[in-house]
């Protein structure tokens, strides 16, 4: 398992992922400070992940060549729905399921899950984020 990664969970930066992604829904534009977060907000935690060293599974592994990964699929859960404006995370990513199928033009493809834990100040899980790539076996049109 990574290292764990603190994330504030920002009015600003609520509004403003609301803003950037074209949202017009009331609820993310408030001014009060318990704004509920957009349900893919949390894909910003990569912001926050990128300043603790070893907190992506990634980093213990060789590095991956890009031309032949995918972004796949992207979940989101959460138990008690998405946090709120003032919310203090803490993020922790690990490896999730590795699984292979055959592609049509890029040969085998391996499927990688990372599933990524959010718990509040308590230790309570307030949201699961689960990302998957696709590594081809060679890169698309070769």
């Amino acid at each position: 398992m990574a290292e764990p990664f603190p994330m504030l969970v920002e009015l600003g930066k609520i509004r403003e992922f609301a803003r950037a992604t074209g949202s017009s829904h009331e609820e993310y534009l408030r001014t009060e400070p318990d704004v509920v977060s957009p349900v893919t907000f949390l894909m910003s935690a990569a912001f926050w992940q990128a300043q603790v060293p070893g907190s992506s599974p990634y980093d213990e592994v060789e590095p991956l060549d890009m031309s032949r990964m995918l972004h796949g699929a992207q979940d989101f859960s959460f138990p008690d729905g998405p946090p709120v404006a003032g919310t203090r995370l803490v993020g922790r990513s690990r490896f999730g399921r590795t699984y292979a199928k055959q592609g049509r033009r890029g040969g085998e493809m391996t499927f990688t899950e990372v599933v990524t834990e959010y718990r509040d100040e308590t230790g309570r899980l307030v949201a699961e984020v689960t990302g998957t790539s696709i590594a081809t076996s060679r890169p698309a049109g070769a």
